[in-house]
């Protein structure tokens, strides 16, 4: 197959000076792989569905800017679709957008009031980016027809969504941007459990969550902090789960001690602790048998993650600080000598909205947002 794709080679427009521009990088084209590991000798593809009823198939891993011709061709050298045929060829992607650095943390563009971008036309790609940006558009301009002037923002620490804006917003971009995990600095505190403790209120602010919806918020967190409390309260003696510690390989106790103790112990689950301690599995009974999974499995997250919880929290809130000063239009950057040229040309062309937006410009220093927080008198 290999072999007879490179025949198109030239005439390919990803190769013919057609296009230009940067590929996308997380789904290059199959010529883009042959080209890059040209030593491979193999490389994966996907037969995808396009729907439950329907015979064709997306071939993942195949995409191409070659003619269809020599796509067809090269198809018929796959192992068992021989006789496949093409409802669509494949073809080139070319990107382009508007810097997002332009652009308000509310996707509301700094030159053009009223118009908001989201999506590709800000530099990113993939589907759930595109969907973030658009949900937080769309949030935001709706709050703007309203006459409502506060934005609705989301921090770094509170919605991985938070900090895919500010980096496009605070960075820029130089290829298409995706958001991956490793890209916020919060990742344990923007975990899928806790993701309606961190967003159903500011989701019935804005009417979108019911006020059920928030009662049953309200009650999952009163029902956690009770259970972390029975544990921190409870005293467990040896004699009642040495037998599991053992089983378990982890040292018996010696003594009694808090059941919120054992279950610090990464060996041990909550979940067996229920059977072994009577008292335990009889106070469980008040919760709701439907929630009752879900709440056992959040004290647990809780108690065995708290040190590194609350370490991030306390970083949080220390960036936090400074982190609302407002200082759009505060500066003649232009002129500040005590600080860096490049934070000068960066912060000038930013024009950040505020302290905790300049902090996070490529370029800018602590120092540099020093000088800034000592000319405000801070």
């Amino acid at each position: 197959m290999h072999n007879e794709l490179e025949k198109g080679f030239e005439e390919s427009p990803m190769f013919d000076g057609t296009i230009q521009s940067t590929g996308p990088r997380y789904c290059p084209s199959i010529e883009s792989k042959l080209i890059t590991f040209a030593a491979k000798e193999k490389h994966q593809l996907f037969l995808e569905p396009e729907g439950e009823k329907t015979i064709e198939y997306y071939l993942n891993g195949f995409s191409s800017s070659l003619p269809w011709d020599v796509q067809y061709r090269g198809l018929q050298k796959i192992v068992g679709l021989e006789n496949a045929k093409i409802f669509r060829p494949g073809y080139a992607i070319e990107y382009d957008y508007f810097e997002p650095t332009q652009l308000y943390h509310s996707l509301e563009t700094r030159i053009v009031e009223n118009l908001f971008f989201a999506g590709q036309i800000n530099g990113t790609t993939g589907y759930e980016e595109a969907g973030a940006q658009g949900i937080m558009a769309g949030i935001n301009s709706h709050l703007k027809a309203q006459d409502i002037k506060e934005e609705f923002v989301l921090k770094r620490n509170e919605a991985y969504i938070g900090g895919l804006i500010d980096d496009l917003v605070t960075k820029g971009v130089d290829e298409p941007y995706r958001m991956f995990t490793s890209r916020a600095e919060f990742r344990i505190l923007l975990r899928q459990d806790n993701a309606d403790i961190r967003l159903t209120e500011k989701s019935y602010k804005l009417g979108l969550a019911s006020l059920e919806r928030l009662e049953l918020l309200n009650e999952k967190e009163n029902l956690i902090s009770e259970l972390i409390k029975f544990t921190k309260e409870f005293s467990i003696k040896p004699r009642f789960v040495n037998e599991l510690l053992t089983k378990k390989g982890t040292s018996e106790l010696k003594q009694g001690v808090k059941l919120y103790d054992i279950i610090l112990r990464p060996q041990i689950s909550i979940f067996e602790l229920i059977e072994c301690i009577t008292p335990f599995k009889l106070f469980l009974e008040r919760v709701p048998e439907a929630r009752k999974m879900e709440i056992i499995e959040g004290a647990e997250i809780s108690i065995k993650y708290e040190g590194y919880i609350n370490r991030e929290k306390l970083l949080a809130e220390k960036l936090d600080k400074f982190e609302n000063i407002n200082i759009e239009s505060r500066f003649n950057y232009s002129e500040l000598k005590s600080i860096s040229t490049e934070a000068r040309q960066k912060l000038e062309s930013v024009n950040p909205k505020t302290i905790g937006h300049a902090k996070r410009i490529s370029g800018v220093s602590p120092s540099d947002i020093n000088v800034l927080l000592v000319l405000l008198g801070r």
